[in-house]
């Protein structure tokens, strides 16, 4: 017998896990900031009180969700239970617009579920050496709000929840700004990854600012840097492949209903499994 039903967040920990042995390279923590995005937005499929399957569908506000995680153990794929979880998973949106970043051999399937091209996202990775710029201090909370907002126009996507959790610091996850006498030129956040440190999102006025961000992040962890660009942000895959960050795994990304509109040439998404 197989159930579906809501994943609890030490059952998600177990789903980053299983992103980890696909090579998804999750970050150590990230568990209870998803799970505070949307505390009903991730589910798992159950075959003999065993978990077999899991997605997320996260709702970030009234308009937009955004789904990922969507795994099946090999042993249960082609029995139809990934897609019996996809269809109870997915109402969970209702009639919002959806979002996720697939991999590009799926998006057939997705297309077929009424998902629709609007970009690729390169991930980008290597060792950068590390330089402290004056600029460039730790996020305090007051800030936050600000940085929120400014995502949300970037991004075109409002995920207050999500964001505010993701941009607090923890022992694996800091964030950091770029700020000349009270003028805020940009942020990211950089967090400890299975392998190396992931920075996303990062948001920058100008290439200066891009790459005094990214140096700073390179000595939070000392650890090799990956971040996700889209190929609308061309100054910073310029940034990337001027810092010889290796270009590697690519996603599409695809909407259900009205994509939103993205703004900004120096912007790295948050994370590919809660956009």
């Amino acid at each position: 017998m197989t159930i579906f039903r809501n994943a609890t967040e030490a059952e998600l920990s177990v789903v980053l896990d299983w992103a980890a042995a696909e090579g998804w390279n999750p970050g150590l923590d990230d568990a209870a900031a998803f799970h505070s995005a949307d505390p009903n937005g991730f589910f798992v499929a159950l075959k003999d009180d065993t978990l077999v399957a899991a997605i997320s569908v996260v709702n970030h506000n009234d308009h937009f969700a955004f789904l990922g995680l969507y795994i099946a153990l090999p042993e249960v794929r082609g029995q139809g239970v990934g897609y019996g979880l996809w269809n109870h998973a997915i109402a969970h949106a209702g009639d919002r617009t959806i979002g996720l970043d697939g991999v590009p051999e799926q998006q057939e399937n997705y297309a077929s579920c009424g998902f629709v091209l609007a970009r690729s996202t390169t991930r980008y990775a290597g060792r950068l050496v590390p330089e402290a710029a004056n600029s460039v201090r730790p996020a305090k909370r007051e800030d936050l709000e600000g940085l929120i907002a400014w995502e949300a126009r970037v991004s075109g996507i409002e995920k207050p929840r999500y964001l505010k959790a993701w941009l607090a610091d923890t022992a694996c996850r800091k964030t950091l700004i770029d700020e000349t006498d009270g003028d805020l030129s940009g942020f990211c956040t950089v967090r400890q990854c299975r392998h190396g440190a992931k920075i996303g999102p990062l948001l920058a006025k100008d290439v200066p600012a891009a790459e005094r961000l990214m140096k700073a992040a390179a000595s939070i962890f000392d650890e090799d840097l990956v971040i996700d660009v889209p190929e609308s942000a061309m100054s910073l895959r310029e940034v990337c492949e001027r810092f010889a960050l290796q270009p590697g795994f690519q996603t599409a990304r695809m909407y259900r209903g009205t994509a939103p509109r993205v703004e900004g040439a120096l912007f790295a998404v948050p994370t590919l499994e809660l956009g």
